[in-house]
């Protein structure tokens, strides 16, 4: 190929600003029952029963799991809903 024939790559970029590579992440903690987490995840989170039960068991085990991916402004909520559970939770 020439270099006229070679097409141009789309870079995709991320942007920031949009908030759409925001994690919403659990961390682990020696205070919760599995089913007191995994019940937070499905009301909070939305989460089915074995998509939370996977995300729990990914907590314990590695320390942490993002739960939930999208916007900061629409992951903000879940976030203090989890804290009022007094689970720990973070924004990445």
């Amino acid at each position: 190929m020439t270099s006229k024939e070679t097409k141009k790559r789309v870079v995709k970029k991320i942007n920031k600003d949009s908030g759409e590579e925001n994690f919403l992440i659990l961390h682990n903690d020696d205070e919760h029952s599995f089913d007191y987490v995994i019940d937070a995840l499905v009301k909070i989170c939305k989460h089915d029963y074995e998509q939370a039960a996977q995300c729990t068991l990914i907590t314990h085990y590695k320390g942490k799991c993002d739960v939930k991916k999208g916007a900061f402004d629409s992951l903000k909520p879940l976030k203090s809903a989890l804290n009022e559970k007094k689970l720990i939770a973070t924004i990445d």
